[in-house]
């Protein structure tokens, strides 16, 4: 559900990462998981808007294959640290931070799953107990005359 919502956004989620978030959403509906990914598209841009501090950094233009300087927000202490706010940089000098794990978790801190224990039970009783009336149904004599 994560990898669909996800989609194409650039992201430096590993295999192990998304096998922690699924670990980590129980009792969350696929409506919930979209949520959370939202949320946590969202964690790049808060970082960018509430950074007091930048630095440049080396990236290489997918198309030309040339590579550039652009800003990213850092901590005060990183090498390089420049204090400056995002509307101090242009639009096309701005790196925005990749989208990690930690984004992830942190959305989920404020995302609660919509799903209890008694859906899930009901869910599995209904299953069982329709699994059950077709089971009977398609061993029936009678219902295999209409076959």
């Amino acid at each position: 559900m994560f990898e669909i919502h996800i989609g194409n956004t650039p992201c430096q989620l590993e295999p192990r990462d998304y096998r922690t978030l699924a670990e980590r959403t129980d009792g969350y509906s696929g409506s919930d998981i979209s949520v959370v990914v939202r949320d946590a598209l969202m964690q790049p841009v808060r970082k960018v808007i509430n950074a007091t501090h930048f630095r440049q950094v080396e990236v290489e233009n997918s198309e030309s294959g040339l590579f550039q300087s652009k800003w990213t927000p850092c901590s005060p202490g990183a090498q390089g640290a420049k204090e400056m706010t995002w509307s101090d940089i242009g639009t096309d000098e701005l790196l925005e931070p990749p989208l990690k794990l930690t984004d992830f978790l942190k959305s989920l801190e404020s995302t609660r799953p919509t799903v209890t224990e008694a859906d899930i039970q009901k869910h599995e009783d209904w299953t069982k107990a329709s699994g059950m009336f077709f089971f009977y149904f398609s061993g029936c004599s009678l219902c295999s005359l209409f076959e």
